[in-house]
């Protein structure tokens, strides 16, 4: 989180449109944070996309489509990492977004399978709020064991490795 992961894919999706190229957006309907339809960054940049429930209704809605774009895809099914396979594989270009770790460290979801598959893949970092260092992992700051956790700046804090350690080894 905080990153700017979003604002990049928002950014690339933009130019994609800028060059008259036919775009659809999708992210995840359980993200209602900012707005039930809109992908909305943290610095409010918004871009409209298509809510869905599935990773299948994907390919169901991408159809003439040539700039694919998914936003928090570390919410989606297994499902969606075929589903990227599939829409490259008919040369639509595919710009995913996503947490690789979720607020313990741990890989989150189709993450890594996504991270594998990509041609190319940029890492973004969010800066340590203890340190200024870049930031590791968005750690939790609310007790809550539920991996999927909507927040922002209340719930989770961007923190290095270093300051992340030893926020835990405090907690314990």
């Amino acid at each position: 989180m905080f990153s700017g992961k979003t604002e990049e894919l928002i950014r690339r999706m933009r130019r994609a449109q800028f060059a008259k190229q036919r775009v659809e957006i999708f992210k995840p309907a359980i993200d209602v944070r900012y707005s039930q339809e809109d992908v909305v960054s943290h610095d409010q940049k918004h871009i409209q996309s298509t809510p869905i429930d599935s990773s299948a209704s994907i390919l169901l809605l991408a159809e003439n489509i040539e700039v694919v774009g998914i936003d928090e895809a570390q919410f989606f099914d297994d499902g969606i990492v075929d589903v990227c396979n599939q829409l490259a594989n008919r040369g639509v270009r595919v710009i995913v977004a996503g947490l690789d770790m979720d607020y313990r460290g741990i890989p989150f979801g189709p993450m890594p399978a996504l991270c594998a598959i990509a041609d190319d893949v940029t890492k973004v970092h969010a800066i340590c709020v203890k340190c200024g260092s870049l930031a590791y992992v968005s750690h939790r700051k609310v007790q809550n064991d539920k991996r999927v956790l909507l927040g922002e700046t209340q719930e989770y804090e961007p923190l290095c490795r270093e300051c992340y350690q030893k926020v835990i080894n405090n907690e314990q």
